[in-house]
């Protein structure tokens, strides 16, 4: 049995089944950027023969939880991390494989600050969605909260 905690891609893959159905594949993941990819798969294709645009939020979402449990993972034994809304826009045709990046749209200090004054803050993350080719296909931002433990 290991010693080590397991990373936050590990973490999610074990505690969020969608994570594991459409085979996200973890790349960078600290406090301040989460990089994840959506290989291209058949079976999650829309009509035009792209990744659905299903698959595409659940990456962007994925992306935006694999930030929050970097950057507040230390805090949930004092409150759990929750979405509570999205936006997402589709852009441009999405072919082959794509890849979410995640960034937090307020400093985690600020966010911490106002969990330790008795506050339920929330919090945007940015995500941009990418194919090979660099041209973005869609962007999402998703409001999370941090909702202290009873």
């Amino acid at each position: 049995m290991s010693q080590t905690q397991p990373s936050i891609g590990e973490a999610l893959a074990a505690t969020v089944p969608m994570v594991r159905t459409l085979n996200l594949a973890f790349g960078e993941t600290t406090a301040e950027r989460a990089v994840l990819r959506l290989p291209d798969q058949p079976d999650y294709h829309n009509h035009v023969g792209g990744p659905h645009a299903g698959a595409m939020f659940t990456l962007a979402e994925s992306a935006s939880g694999a930030i929050v449990l970097a950057a507040f993972g230390h805090l949930l034994s004092r409150a759990v991390p929750l979405a509570v809304r999205a936006d997402i826009a589709y852009k441009k045709l999405a072919m082959g494989p794509v890849t979410a990046t995640a960034e937090l749209g307020r400093p985690a200090d600020e966010i911490v600050a106002e969990l330790d004054a008795g506050q339920r803050p929330e919090f945007p993350v940015r995500v941009s969605i990418t194919r090979e080719d660099g041209a973005e296909t869609g962007e999402m931002t998703i409001w999370w909260t941090l909702r202290p433990n009873a």
